[in-house]
């Protein structure tokens, strides 16, 4: 695993702390997540973006008025 130094303001430090204390490597976790999520994020409004600029035609879209009842 790689790893990164990243500099934060006092606010954020200690809010920080508060919700993910430094013992047993959770600050860690949190952040790792945080940025993951970060990236979903990102890549989902990317996505996005790029439907809202070109949509599908109503020739492309799916056809759902036949389709069957889901049952588990």
């Amino acid at each position: 695993m790689r790893s990164i130094l990243v500099q934060i303001d006092e606010p954020t430090y200690r809010a920080l702390s508060k919700i993910a204390p430094a013992a047993k490597r959770r600050r860690s976790r949190f952040i790792r997540e945080a940025v993951r999520k970060a990236i979903l994020d990102a890549e989902e409004e990317r996505i996005r973006q790029a439907y809202l600029a070109q949509p599908d035609s109503p020739e492309d879209a799916d056809d759902w008025s036949s389709a069957e009842e889901y049952k588990p």
